[in-house]
């Protein structure tokens, strides 16, 4: 079972606790990350969350997102498990960390310090099936609209980096589709 990196409000290390524990009730405040891919069409990879998946399992959401381990930077980690979830690599680029906290059902909470990242890739994944019950690219417009009609489909914590994302970091992903290679 997993550890994960317990913080205070200003993401310093306070500890570490079960994942498990992490996620009942309210949740205990911890860290995580999201990492958002690109490819050269400007297409963003989403991926549809595995159904063995305690918390929004069959939801829609960024391209991959866990949390780090204790010994591990956000962009190690997403390094790490971009290549556990999807088999892919790439450079990252690190944006910036926010916290929110959101509850499933009866299943348990969300309460996370989150990092989020970026970076792009032409390459062919290979999606682990025991994270990943389905994915795709689509292009922003139209992720944007499937969100403002479908709002219940989506994850809350890709929710909230979208709006962040392409209204504070349009620049940087700008940037990242027009000069990495």
């Amino acid at each position: 079972m997993d550890e994960l990196v317990l913080v205070d409000k200003e993401d310093r290390v306070v500890g570490s606790a079960y994942k498990e524990k992490c996620h009942d009730k309210g949740g205990i405040l911890h860290r995580a990350f999201s990492i958002f891919i690109f490819n050269d069409k400007g297409q963003l990879l989403i991926q549809k969350r595995s159904e063995l998946k305690r918390l929004w399992p069959l939801y829609w959401s960024n391209t991959c997102c866990s949390h780090p381990r204790a010994d591990e930077s956000y962009l190690d980690a997403a390094e790490r498990r971009l290549e556990e979830e999807l088999g892919l690599s790439c450079k990252l680029t690190y944006l910036y960390k926010f916290r929110y906290s959101a509850p499933y059902k009866n299943s348990g909470s969300e309460n996370e310090i989150c990092a989020v990242l970026i970076g792009k890739s032409n390459e062919d994944i290979a999606p682990n099936p025991k994270e990943i019950s389905d994915h795709k690219w689509i292009t922003i417009d139209e992720l944007k609209k499937d969100i403002e009609q479908n709002p219940d489909k989506f994850t809350p914590w890709f929710k909230i980096e979208v709006k962040e994302l392409f209204s504070s970091y349009k620049e940087q992903i700008d940037s990242l589709l027009d000069n990495h290679e």
